[in-house]
């Protein structure tokens, strides 16, 4: 409801938070459940891989294993998730790990998405573009090589300025490199409870400037065809265009570059949905 308020029309959710069966399962039956009966378009990813959970410290294999025998093939068999995300990173799975989770993904016939190279250079961003990934989010390590992949791959780069900001970092993801290769940028509020506890878009369409350089046209395609883009969804969203679904909001601003200046706490005139709209 929050998002909705600012204008979000569509908003991908992912799990990461149970890192067992019943738990993963639980909370994408959830989104699944407030799909049904929002108004707004939910998309739904599943992040077992996000963390290694207590009782398996020092037995990370044998978690993956778990997620690559049990959980995808059951939350593709109950229809909860379009997309498999991991944790490629020294505090979460090594390369080779995350390489087992990408091959039973696509194995089971599910997009693949990857949390790559935010503490450090694992070569995450060119594992993505090796898989075919719709998304790396994060990238501060990034290598030219990497972006480079990426830039080939098709693998839309999602900035996440809100946990740059909360984990007080100070390695900016390689945005000159990205505009060098082309590879398209979206912007998102990576709202969760341990890094970035933020629900406002438009709070990161400034941010994505002040602390990234992003133009404010960057920033806003991050937030609409690049978004739509990084979701699989640009044949539906994220543009005005006929044959789509017209989502949209009206602004009471001058110049669409007025809604990067504010500091967040900005809320559209009307939102339309799918044609409609909505309050």
């Amino acid at each position: 409801e929050a998002m909705g308020r600012e204008g979000v029309t569509t908003i991908e959710i992912k799990s990461g938070y149970g890192l067992s069966l019943d738990e993963e399962c639980k909370q994408l039956e959830a989104v699944k459940k407030m799909a049904s009966q929002s108004p707004f378009t939910l998309i739904s990813t599943f992040l077992g891989a996000h963390a290694l959970p207590d009782e398996f410290a020092g037995r990370s294999d044998d978690y993956i294993n778990i997620v690559c025998s049990e959980m995808i093939p059951a939350v593709l068999e109950q229809n909860l998730a379009k997309a498999v995300d991991g944790f490629c990173e020294n505090i979460a799975f090594s390369p080779a790990q995350i390489e087992r989770v990408f091959q039973m993904a696509k194995d089971h016939g599910l997009q693949v998405k990857l949390h790559a190279d935010q503490l450090s250079n694992l070569g995450g961003a060119a594992l993505a573009a090796r898989y075919g990934a719709l998304s790396a989010d994060h990238l501060e390590y990034s290598s030219d090589e990497g972006i480079a992949a990426m830039a080939e791959g098709g693998c839309v780069a999602v900035l996440l300025p809100g946990a740059f900001y909360a984990l007080v970092e100070t390695q900016k993801p390689p945005v000159s490199m990205m505009r060098r290769h082309g590879v398209p940028m979206a912007l998102a509020t990576d709202c969760n409870p341990g890094s970035s506890p933020t629900t406002s878009l438009i709070l990161m369409l400034n941010m994505g400037c002040t602390l990234f350089g992003l133009t404010p046209e960057e920033a806003l395609l991050g937030v609409t065809r690049h978004a739509a883009l990084a979701l699989g969804l640009e044949k539906e969203c994220g543009t005005l265009a006929v044959g789509k679904k017209a989502d949209f909001c009206h602004w009471s601003v001058r110049d669409p570059n007025e809604l990067c200046y504010w500091i967040g706490g900005r809320s559209p005139s009307f939102v339309v949905k799918g044609g409609r709209e909505i309050s």
